[in-house]
């Protein structure tokens, strides 16, 4: 789908209409549209969205709710609709119209779309072989003021990268291996001539001891790989702050000794999720032409049964000296996560974000539509939770404490990586990586709501699968720290 602004709509284009309640005075294009309203042909409910006869001309009338409640999310949820409906029916060219008498500035308005449209088109289904119903929608052109078109062209290269990390979340684990995503890193780095990548293999990981990720990851024939971008502008803004994106790459999680349930264990794949956010992150950056340094860091490994397999009670040695005694083969993330912590940091980052599906317990506290952030640093958690809300990637702002050290405690090593009692999982798991994290600002993002749905949301990221959650809000947060 391709994205452009004008100040009319083009020729034949269908207008689409975001409508609050109450509706204000429509654009002289679709005068007649509040007498739809009465008659029923049309609604002002947030999400709805109907093709609708205005003076012979195709128009859609899309909801935005309450016009005293209006906020991002309402607008993309429009866009979404409206467009999910023209590829029910017409298709084709599309004219969203932007409207200044809302109280959401129109440079809002036109991010929000962007994101509605492009994100609320995906379609996941790219192993299908059968012809899918529906007629394509090819562009969609915004109508509005001139603050519209600098942020609708910077979200739809931002939107267009969340599907790029979507795609990998759901490839199949036989398609996607640690190897073959060193592969599709590789490949995002050869269009930019900023960017560089290289790839970790066995060896290399045993000569920096990261025993932690290696144990994860050997039980498999797929074996484990350090996949590291690294971003280098000519001209940084700030040369001495270097942004570290670590990403939790596990291409496919059965819980290995562990075993997970079989039921939704399919989705299992997209326990990268994570990694391929701050792969596609990279992009995005690279692509916008960001002045900040940064460094991209995938632990990436498949969480398999197998004979080299880790079990309960071995102890692993990471990279940076730590051991830990194995009691849930479960809790592998964490310790992919450390090596790659400890890697960053090894590297020059001086801001380290991890996001990770780390804990099921995040997902049963915040649903599938924040992530729970943790940090060392209240600035930097701050940061990171306004990126998210101005992106769209909520996020909310979790506590850590020394006295949750006592759950991760080991008689036997260092620390343990699970503990059997069923209190603060997601906080203690962040602990854990605590221990890795290393001097300066650190956050850990879990993620494991919003970034692959198992049932559709019901918004504008509607289709089951990944999300491409985290994409935006590090964008949005490596643009902050370029411009201060």
């Amino acid at each position: 789908m391709e994205i452009d602004v004008a100040q009319r709509p083009p020729e034949g284009a269908v207008l689409v209409v975001p409508l609050a309640d109450p509706p204000g005075s429509p654009p002289q294009e679709v005068d007649g549209v509040v007498e739809l309203l009465s008659s029923h042909e049309a609604s002002s409910d947030r999400g709805s969205a109907r093709l609708v006869q205005v003076d012979g001309r195709h128009v859609v009338v899309a909801g935005l709710g309450s016009r005293e409640e209006l906020e991002p999310d309402a607008v993309r949820d429009a866009a979404a609709a409206a467009v999910r409906e023209l590829h029910a029916t017409v298709g084709g060219p599309a004219a969203l119209l932007l409207d200044d008498s809302l109280p959401l500035a129109v440079g809002e308005q036109a991010r929000a779309a962007v994101d509605g449209a492009v994100l609320g088109a995906y379609d996941p289904g790219a192993w299908k072989t059968a012809d899918r119903n529906g007629r394509p929608v090819e562009r969609v052109t915004l109508v509005g003021g001139a603050d519209a078109d600098p942020a609708a062209r910077r979200a739809a290269v931002v939107a267009g990268w969340t599907n790029h990390a979507r795609d990998l979340a759901n490839a199949p684990a036989s398609e996607l291996t640690p190897e073959t995503f060193a592969d599709r890193a590789a490949e995002i780095a050869a269009r930019f001539d900023s960017v560089t990548t290289e790839a970790l293999g066995p060896d290399e990981m045993r000569e920096r001891g990261m025993g932690a990720l290696l144990g994860v990851g050997m039980g498999s024939h797929n074996t484990p790989r350090l996949i590291v971008l690294r971003h280098e502008p000519a001209e940084p803004a700030h040369p001495d702050l270097h942004l570290g994106l670590v990403g939790k790459g596990i291409t496919f999680d059965s819980g290995g000794i562990a075993l997970k349930p079989a039921l939704y264990m399919e989705d299992m794949r997209g326990d990268m999720s994570g990694a391929a956010a701050v792969v596609a992150a990279t992009g995005a950056i690279a692509e916008l032409g960001l002045p900040i340094r940064v460094l991209t860091v995938v632990a990436a490994a498949e969480n398999v049964m197998g004979g080299g397999s880790f079990r309960p009670g071995d102890v692993l040695t990471a990279s940076n000296g730590k051991t830990i005694e194995i009691t849930n083969t479960d809790a592998e993330g964490r310790l992919v996560l450390a090596d790659a912590l400890v890697y960053a940091r090894d590297q020059g980052a001086t801001h380290v974000v991890d996001l990770a599906t780390l804990t099921g317990a995040m997902s049963r506290a915040m649903g599938d539509v924040y992530a729970g952030v943790f940090a060392n640093d209240d600035d930097w958690r701050g940061q990171i939770v306004a990126a998210g809300e101005a992106s769209g990637d909520h996020a909310w702002p979790w506590p850590l404490h020394p006295r949750f050290r006592r759950f991760i405690q080991s008689d036997f090593a260092d620390i343990k990586n699970h503990s059997v009692r069923n209190q603060g999982i997601p906080v203690y798991a962040a602990e854990f990586l605590r221990e890795f994290a290393g001097e300066g600002p650190w956050a850990h993002l879990d993620i494991a709501g919003p970034a692959f749905l198992t049932w559709p949301r019901g918004d504008y990221l509607w289709q089951r699968g990944g999300t491409g959650y985290g994409v935006r809000l590090l964008a949005e947060l490596a643009s902050r720290l370029a411009a201060r």
